[in-house]
């Protein structure tokens, strides 16, 4: 879809407090949206599309019991070389094959 709006204003708003009340996601990201979607489908109850602007733009709320932020430690150099020796052992086996 085009909307005219460079990337840098295509934004993603998460906005919830500390009531019990759902938290509302609005978002241009369309990987974030397809999945929303695709989640609001499965679990209705859960999350709903609240708005839909046609112009990229759409809004959710879910509920905040189902909704999460995942910080992951970076990787160590000496663990990248073992994940790439092990991967170079897989794909040398799968050529053998």
């Amino acid at each position: 879809m085009i909307t005219n709006k460079k990337k840098n204003e295509k934004t993603t708003e998460i906005y919830f407090d500390e009531t019990p009340a759902p938290i509302i996601i609005r978002t241009h990201n369309t990987a974030l949206k397809k999945r929303l979607l695709s989640y609001s489908e499965k679990f209705p109850d859960l999350c709903k599309l609240t708005d839909d602007d046609e112009l990229g733009y759409l809004s959710f709320e879910i509920d905040k019991a189902r909704f999460s932020i995942r910080l992951t430690v970076p990787y160590t150099e000496e663990r990248r070389q073992l994940a790439r020796a092990k991967m170079n052992e897989i794909n040398k086996k799968e050529e053998i094959v």
